[in-house]
C-alpha cells in the first residue's frame, strides 16, 4: 500500500497497537509522537524545517494534536510523490477532520482494532470463552500480562474521560460516567437516546452528542438496521456495542471470569465479542464493514446481516454450547422472505461441533468466516 499512497492513516482505539504496527511495518521511517507537548511545540516553531529533516519516511503518532501539519504534508506530497508519511491517531473525529480538510484523495485510511481471535490463538492455544470476554482483546492484557481491571480502569479514566474533555466541554462529568455505564448495560440492545436521557437527567441532544464521542474515541459504536424494500416496516433504532468486550464487562462490574458464567448479560457480551470480530476481519482486510442487523415489525430479528454486493449473509449469534434447533428459526424466516438475496445463513455459537444444520451452517465462534 505504501507504494501506491504517499500518506497512510492508521486510526483506532488507544492502546490497540497502532504505534507498534507502524514501526514494525516501516522500520526505516523516523518516528515522532505529537502527544508529547515539548516535541509538539518544537515542531510548531518551524514545521517546514522539521519536515525537511525527515524526507525518507516519517511516522507521526497522535497526529490529531497538530492539525496544521496536514496542510504542510499536502503541499509536500503534491510537489514530490516519492515522500512517505504515516499518520496515526486515537481520535477518529479529530484525525479524519484534518485529513478531509487537507489530504482528501491523497491518503489511504486504515483502522486497527484490538487483537482478533486468530492473533490471540496464535500465541495462546488454551483459553476459555469466559476468559476471552473477561480479559478482552487489548495487547496490554495478553502481551504484557497485566490485570484486566487495571488496564480498563486506566483506559477509562486516563483516555476516555480525557478525550471527552478534549473534544467537547462536558459540564457534568458524573452524568457522562453514568451515561457510559448505562450504555454498557444496553450492550447488544437498541440505543434509545430518549430513554437514556431520562435516566441520566440530560437532554436527548446531549445523549446523542455523547454517543458520538464514544464512537469517535473508538469506545462504542452503533450497528444500524438493515433497509431494503421488502414490504416490511423495519426498526429504525440502531443497536449499541463496545469495541472491546473486556471494557464492557469491566463497566458492568464483572471482576473475574467466574462472574461471567451466570451473569444475566453473558449472552449480550458474547454477541458483542462476535460482532466486533466481524468488524476486525473487515478492517484487517481493508474492506468496508457493511454489517447491519435485521428486525421487522413482528420482531423477527437476525443479529447480523452482511451485505456483499446484491447478496446478503445472515448470522445468528448464540452463547450456548449445545445446539438448539430453534436457533435457526429467524434465519429460516429470513430465507423465506428473501430466498434469492440471502446467499448464506450461519449460526455462530459457543459449542465445538461445526456442521450443516438443515439449510444453515453451524460454526464455533472462534472460526467465524465472513
Amino acid at each position: 500500500m505504501s507504494q501506491k499512497w504517499s500518506v497512510i492513516s492508521v486510526t483506532g482505539p488507544r492502546q490497540s497497537g497502532k504505534t507498534t504496527l507502524c514501526q514494525m511495518a516501516f522500520p526505516d521511517y523516523d518516528y515522532v509522537n505529537l502527544e508529547h507537548l515539548p516535541t509538539r511545540m518544537h515542531i510548531q516553531e518551524d514545521t517546514d524545517a522539521f519536515l525537511d529533516e525527515h524526507q525518507h519516511g516519517l511516522i507521526i503518532d497522535e497526529a490529531q494534536y497538530m492539525p496544521d501539519i496536514f496542510s504542510y504534508i499536502q503541499v509536500r506530497v503534491d510537489r514530490d510523490k516519492r515522500l512517505r508519511y504515516v499518520l496515526s491517531g486515537s481520535s477518529d473525529f479529530l484525525l479524519m477532520q484534518g485529513i478531509t480538510q487537507s489530504l482528501a484523495g491523497r491518503v489511504a485510511v486504515l483502522r486497527l482494532l484490538p487483537l482478533s481471535f486468530r492473533e490471540i490463538g496464535a500465541q495462546i492455544e488454551d483459553y476459555t470463552t469466559n476468559q476471552l470476554m473477561f480479559r478482552g482483546f487489548y495487547p496490554a492484557v495478553w502481551g504484557d500480562e497485566r490485570e484486566p481491571k487495571d488496564v480498563y480502569e486506566s483506559y477509562y479514566e486516563t483516555y476516555l474521560v480525557r478525550d471527552v474533555r478534549q473534544i467537547i466541554n462536558v459540564q457534568n462529568i458524573n452524568a457522562f460516567r453514568h451515561f457510559v455505564m448505562l450504555c454498557a448495560g444496553r450492550v447488544g440492545s437498541e440505543f434509545n437516546a430518549m430513554a437514556i436521557s431520562q435516566e441520566v437527567g440530560v437532554s436527548n441532544q446531549t445523549i446523542t452528542n455523547w454517543m458520538s464521542i464514544l464512537e469517535t474515541s473508538y469506545t462504542a459504536f452503533r450497528l444500524q438496521p438493515f433497509y431494503r424494500n421488502i414490504g416490511k416496516r423495519l426498526s429504525k433504532t440502531p443497536k449499541i456495542y463496545f469495541y472491546d468486550v473486556g471494557l464492557a464487562a469491566w463497566l458492568l462490574g464483572i471482576r473475574n471470569e467466574t462472574d461471567l458464567q451466570s451473569h444475566p448479560l453473558r449472552g449480550s457480551l458474547f454477541e458483542n465479542m462476535v460482532v466486533v470480530e466481524m468488524l476486525k476481519q473487515c478492517y484487517n482486510k481493508s474492506e468496508r464493514p457493511d454489517l447491519y442487523f435485521y428486525r421487522d415489525k413482528s420482531q423477527h430479528e437476525v443479529d447480523v446481516l452482511r451485505v456483499d454486493g446484491l447478496q446478503l449473509h445472515g448470522y445468528e449469534i448464540k452463547s450456548g454450547a449445545t445446539y438448539l434447533p430453534d436457533w435457526q428459526r429467524n434465519l429460516t424466516y429470513l430465507r423465506g422472505l428473501m430466498p434469492e438475496a440471502l446467499a448464506s445463513a450461519t449460526v455462530v455459537y459457543d459449542g465445538a461441533e461445526e456442521q450443516m444444520a438443515a439449510q444453515n451452517r453451524l460454526i464455533n465462534y472462534r472460526h467465524v468466516v465472513i
